[in-house]
């Protein structure tokens, strides 16, 4: 089975809503490691929409797990990795305006800035994450960069579960391309990751692929963590009130 880690930049998401200090993104990324959590994800963003600084010092220091920085390739988060050493640098792409990550990062497009980046990160002993669109011709752009982990965008599939409502012939074409892309990066001596609209519905297929080392996974676990946590919530806050009472 692979690895599972919990990214939790949704907690940060509603905590920003009103600029507070609640919820916290490193209570929540502790409970996630109570839960299971393999590793804690967290996507430091240019724009600082959810995760912040802070956010990102302080799990440094609070989970056991390791941590992982999805960042843009500029030199600012270079810069911040290499200080905050997380266990693994994630390279992904960014817009300002997309709502979240739409798509993997052009290595082929963009193939010098992301090889200086990650061997800026190298020198400070931060191994590399690429994520890419299952496409052989990024694979071996990944490898040829230096990168040393490889995470396929699961979102295609995820889509494609979604409109067919199941497993159907579309979506079992985009898995297949999941598959194809896993195999050529273990090939390539990188690991396999994947990650991206996954959810309980759709995540075992991906699961069962041969090879796959871990999957990052967080808007699913943090939604269903505001259902499933709510009855308890509500129960704490009850208890909460009677004791202002006496």
């Amino acid at each position: 089975m692979p690895r599972l880690s919990v990214n939790i930049d949704h907690v940060a998401t509603v905590r920003q809503a009103r600029r507070t200090w609640e919820p916290d993104p490193v209570e929540a990324a502790r409970e996630a490691e109570r839960g299971g959590a393999d590793g804690i994800t967290v996507h430091l963003r240019e724009d600082r929409r959810h995760i912040q600084d802070e956010d990102v010092d302080r799990l440094r220091g609070a989970v056991a797990v390791p941590l992982h920085l999805e960042m843009a390739v500029t030199d600012e988060m270079v810069s911040i990795a290499r200080r905050i050493r997380p266990a693994t640098a994630m390279l992904v792409p960014e817009g300002r305006l997309e709502v979240t990550t739409e798509g993997g990062l052009d290595v082929v497009a963009h193939e010098s800035r992301v090889r200086d980046a990650i061997a800026a990160l190298a020198d400070a002993g931060i191994p590399c994450s690429i994520f890419i669109d299952a496409e052989l011709r990024q694979v071996e752009a990944a490898a040829r960069v230096g990168a040393r982990i490889s995470e396929v965008h699961t979102g295609p599939y995820a889509h494609a579960v979604h409109a067919e409502r199941g497993l159907g012939v579309q979506a079992r074409a985009e898995l297949a391309r999941v598959q194809a892309a896993g195999e050529a990066i273990v090939a390539a001596g990188m690991s396999f990751n994947a990650g991206h609209a996954l959810h309980y519905e759709n995540v075992s297929h991906v699961a069962a692929l041969p090879g796959l080392h871990e999957l990052h996974i967080g808007h699913a676990i943090v939604s269903r963590a505001v259902i499933a946590g709510m009855r308890q919530a509500v129960a704490q806050m009850r208890a909460a009130m009677a004791g202002m009472r006496d």
